[in-house]
């Protein structure tokens, strides 16, 4: 799928902000903490300097604001985030649904809440180009996060260097692996946030990044134990939940905060992801 039709963009816009007055109809629950599961994950960095070891990632993505997800619930999830003083933060993309105008604000004023020791990176997911890069990276710049969609950002320590790097929507053809690499320096460990997950099979074949952190799954939702995950889409097929190996790079996938077209979740909580990101020995 490249483009969303405009036919069904607008049913869905329609579909949504109907289920919104439903739910304020029938009464928001408030922010709960514990509906929102912290995962920790060590990742060891070849080539990562000392004055990185320990260096501390989180990770949110698919946050869908005015959908399941209200804006009660992400400044509560930005308190969780915050009070684990992460170094650095990552978002993965599709900080919207179906509608940005009646969310537009709320967003903003979250994310302008976010408090890393150094740095906000983003990439976007394919309903923010859905409903206006453009506008999304507005926020963006606003809440002073740096997009490194079809580019990088490099972290400094002295001398030292960790590279984020990251690609538009594979999903609607935005990405641009090939501009990352030419602009990315030779030398120095590199980390790639890439909304799609199964990117990864051609992400790892560069032999230039030790890990990639998406999302788009929402961990398909729906999470059987001893099965894992049964609903698969486009992207998210071989790799839809959790951490694996793929050739000599680790991909991450995230469980997102949000929902789409069905506001549920089984044994599937929304997640917030904290690397631990280690030297090699």
């Amino acid at each position: 799928m490249k483009e969303k039709d405009p036919t069904t963009l607008k049913y869905m816009q329609k579909v949504q902000r109907g289920m919104t007055r439903w739910r304020y109809k029938l009464g928001n629950p408030e922010f709960n903490h514990k509906d929102f599961q912290l995962e920790h994950v060590e990742v060891t960095i070849p080539g990562l300097d000392p004055s990185f070891n320990n260096y501390r990632l989180a990770n949110i993505s698919d946050i869908h604001l005015g959908q399941w997800l209200t804006p009660e619930h992400l400044d509560g999830v930005i308190d969780l985030l915050n009070k684990e003083r992460p170094d650095s933060i990552t978002i993965t993309g599709d900080f919207v649904s179906y509608i940005f105008d009646d969310v537009a604000q709320d967003l903003e004023n979250s994310l302008k809440r976010l408090k890393p020791k150094e740095y906000t990176l983003a990439v976007l997911g394919n309903h923010d180009h859905w409903l206006g890069a453009d506008r999304i990276r507005e926020i963006l710049s606003r809440c002073e996060i740096i997009d490194v969609s079809n580019d990088f950002h490099t972290i400094y320590h002295d001398e030292a260097c960790l590279h984020v790097a990251g690609v538009d929507s594979v999903m609607l053809g935005k990405h641009r692996l090939d501009v990352v690499m030419k602009k990315l320096p030779e030398n120095g460990p590199a980390i790639l946030l890439a909304h799609e997950p199964d990117f990864a099979d051609v992400s790892s074949t560069t032999g230039r990044f030790s890990l990639q952190i998406s999302g788009h799954s929402h961990g398909g939702q729906f999470l059987i134990p001893g099965l894992g995950t049964l609903i698969r889409g486009p992207h998210f097929l071989k790799y839809p939940a959790g951490k694996y190996m793929v050739g000599d790079m680790v991909q991450y996938t995230s469980r997102g905060l949000g929902t789409n077209v069905f506001w549920l979740r089984i044994n599937c909580a929304p997640e917030i992801t904290i690397f631990k990101l280690k030297c090699s020995e």
